[in-house]
């Protein structure tokens, strides 16, 4: 699962590149499709992109935080366990899960670069508030295509994702496991703790890589 997270973020950054009006007006998949493009030629020209973690995080907060509903990834990863959580409690969870994600999986934008992407067309009604987009990452040297499918659903600010599915692995499934460990050995308050030092140290890690 983890050599495939790197290109949850790649391609999440292609979803939102058109406005919010626009993506009312555009199918799910034709979104994917018609952004890829956009984004893949701004990651391949701006070759600062390559050495400041800085500006790839700036990039993922334009791009990719407005347009995923990180409230419900962070519940669905919970499971049962959300409703264990205080508001407050719901709320940090969702800041420190969201910083999470960003901040582990953006240093791998640039590494997919190079890549492409094909979309399965999809047949979306009018009235549908929930689809998922198929796509598939075409690799080099003959390796197999890696399979990864978008869980959207229709809100009034246009699609949003609320899950990624990679190589037949749910990203949310895949957190559920690790926050159920976390809340049984020492309650919300050990996954909080557990999360707040995990994004301490990968912001601190990517500074000293800035710095050097």
């Amino acid at each position: 699962m983890k050599k495939y997270l790197g290109i949850f973020v790649l391609l999440a950054v292609w979803l939102p590149a058109l406005p919010a009006w626009s993506m009312e007006a555009t199918s799910p998949d034709k979104l994917v499709d018609n952004t890829a493009q956009e984004v893949l030629t701004i990651v391949r020209q701006d070759k600062s992109l390559q050495s400041s973690h800085a500006k790839i995080l700036d990039l993922v907060e334009a791009k990719i935080l407005p347009h995923f509903n990180f409230t419900r990834m962070t519940r669905l990863a919970m499971g049962k366990n959300w409703s264990k959580a205080t508001p407050d409690q719901q709320q940090q969870l969702v800041k420190e899960f969201r910083t999470l994600l960003v901040r582990t999986y953006s240093n791998a934008l640039t590494d997919y670069r190079d890549h492409t992407i094909k979309v399965e067309p999809l047949k979306t009604a009018a009235d549908e508030t929930d689809t998922t987009v198929k796509t598939k990452v075409m690799q080099d040297h003959g390796q197999q295509p890696v399979p990864i499918d978008y869980s959207m659903e229709r809100t009034g600010e246009g699609w949003k994702v609320y899950d990624v599915t990679v190589a037949g692995v749910s990203l949310v499934t895949n957190y559920r496991s690790t926050f159920n460990n976390q809340v049984r050995d020492g309650g919300v308050d050990k996954l909080l703790k557990t999360l707040v030092d995990k994004n301490r140290s990968l912001i601190a890690a990517d500074k000293k890589a800035d710095a050097q």
